[in-house]
């Protein structure tokens, strides 16, 4: 029997059916990296950097919020030594820009030969008497008897009131009560009475306070200004005056400038812009975040003051400014009378205006702030052409690096004018010190009447006359009886 071998097949039998094929074990290629996981979310940077921004704004504002307040004596002894000594040389005047408000403390300086001729000092927008302090020694040195005036709301004069108003209803009144006195007392003591209650004490402020004071920055109007300055000027026996304005110090006078032109002897103008707004921007003291720092660190401010107003003031100047001017409501006080200020005063028309024809005028402007500022003083010179307008080499706060030429040229202005008449006006004797008189003239009659002129008794009566006359000096500080 005959046995068939078939050969070996090639590995690959091209009959083979298609369920017994198996395909090809295909190997993915290697791709490169997408770039959607090599390149970084944009949306996750930002998330995080709005996170931060946000977290350091509302610790900023919550340090400035919950800070307890200084009593002035604790905020006057933290004050750097320029600063004291600064007010130690002033005094304090009491006006009032409402009968139905409390008076406001105005602090003012004063140097020079009283009964020679009169200069008031008035700043701009974020100053105070300090920055004249040096034009002050100057101009008292010549002759001149100068006063300096801290506007209310700037360096040493009130920059806040107290008013009282009903304690809040309810669980939001309460709150706000509590919050207040945090204010007050600080953060810390919240958390002790925390501790020593166990719980918020809103419930036992809620029932002690009926009515909470709040305390409310000083924002005045260029109306109260003015009777801010007249009451300061009377007050002093200033009148015929000498008027300087400083900056947006103009802005701030001008109502009282126009209304009282017998009051004065001559304007001077010192580098203010046509619409009186000042060097100072304001919405750098507005701006959460931006405020807290330049008012926070000396260098931030000094960086300010140096760009905006002065490219030569001392570093100790600059902390002076500042420190006064973050003090005690200062700032919030300092915006609130600058949002105030009239937007579209028209210079030409109140230099123009029937009471100011005929009052002397001169314009102190800086030569080499800017270009822009030097045209700023032409249009300013063209809207007061009566005006004699003179420069100076300092910035827009000369009285920092330029009080020499600034002193100078108020002494030429002044000296160049007719001596000033001053009428003096006879003080009226209170009522209760002329009723004094009248009782001791009678008394003297009396005497004279029934003893003559030779007796003990006319020698007594003669002296309760000058007793009465020496009360009445006592009466107003000359000495020590009354």
């Amino acid at each position: 029997m005959a046995i068939i071998t078939e050969e070996q097949d090639q590995p690959q039998r091209p009959n083979q059916s298609h369920s017994e094929t198996r395909p090809p074990k295909v190997q993915k290629p290697i791709s490169p990296p997408s770039s959607k996981s090599s390149t970084p979310n944009p949306f996750t940077f930002w998330f995080y950097f709005t996170l931060l921004v946000s977290l350091t704004t509302l610790f900023l504002i919550s340090l400035s919020y919950l800070a307890p307040r200084q009593d002035p004596k604790s905020w006057f002894l933290s004050l750097p030594h320029n600063l004291r000594q600064h007010f130690s040389e002033g005094r304090i005047v009491k006006v009032q820009t409402s009968p139905n408000q409390a008076p406001i403390e105005v602090f003012t300086t004063e140097h020079g030969p009283v009964g020679a001729e009169n200069v008031l000092l008035v700043h701009g927008l974020g100053l105070s008497s300090y920055s004249f302090r040096k034009v002050l020694s100057m101009l008292a040195s010549k002759g001149i008897h100068v006063v300096a005036v801290d506007l209310p709301g700037n360096g040493f004069s009130e920059k806040s009131v107290v008013e009282v108003v009903e304690g809040g209803n309810g669980v939001f009144g309460r709150l706000l009560d509590v919050y207040d006195e945090i204010q007050e007392k600080g953060l810390f003591w919240a958390f002790d009475r925390m501790i020593e209650t166990g719980q918020i004490p809103y419930e036992e402020i809620g029932n002690r306070v009926s009515k909470r004071k709040v305390v409310r920055p000083i924002e005045l109007s260029p109306g109260d200004i003015a009777r801010v300055l007249g009451q300061v000027v009377e007050t002093m026996g200033l009148a015929p005056v000498h008027l300087v304005l400083h900056d947006s110090g103009l802005g701030y006078s001008a109502n009282w400038v126009s209304e009282n032109p017998a009051l004065l002897r001559s304007v001077t103008l010192v580098d203010t812009d046509s619409k009186a707004i000042g060097a100072l921007p304001l919405w750098v003291l507005e701006v959460p975040v931006i405020r807290e720092v330049v008012l926070g660190f000396s260098f931030a401010y000094a960086q300010l003051i140096n760009i905006c107003c002065s490219r030569g003031i001392a570093v100790l100047d600059a902390e002076a400014h500042r420190v006064l001017l973050r003090g005690r409501n200062g700032r919030q006080a300092v915006v609130g009378m600058g949002t105030k200020l009239n937007k579209s005063f028209d210079l030409a028309e109140w230099g123009g205006s029937d009471g100011l024809k005929d009052i002397p005028m001169q314009v102190l402007w800086s030569g080499g702030w800017s270009k822009e500022w030097s045209e700023e003083g032409r249009r300013v010179a063209d809207a007061l052409p009566l005006a004699v307008f003179v420069t100076h080499s300092g910035g827009r706060w000369p009285q920092e690096d330029a009080a020499d030429k600034l002193a100078e040229s108020i002494v030429q202005f002044v000296s160049s004018l007719p001596k000033s008449i001053r009428i003096v006006e006879e003080e009226q004797i209170p009522e209760h010190i002329q009723k004094m008189f009248d009782e001791a003239k009678s008394t003297d009659h009396h005497h004279h009447h029934h003893h003559g002129h030779g007796g003990q008794e006319h020698h007594d009566s003669h002296a309760h006359v000058h007793g009465a006359d020496a009360g009445y000096m006592e009466a107003y500080g000359l000495g020590n009886g009354w």
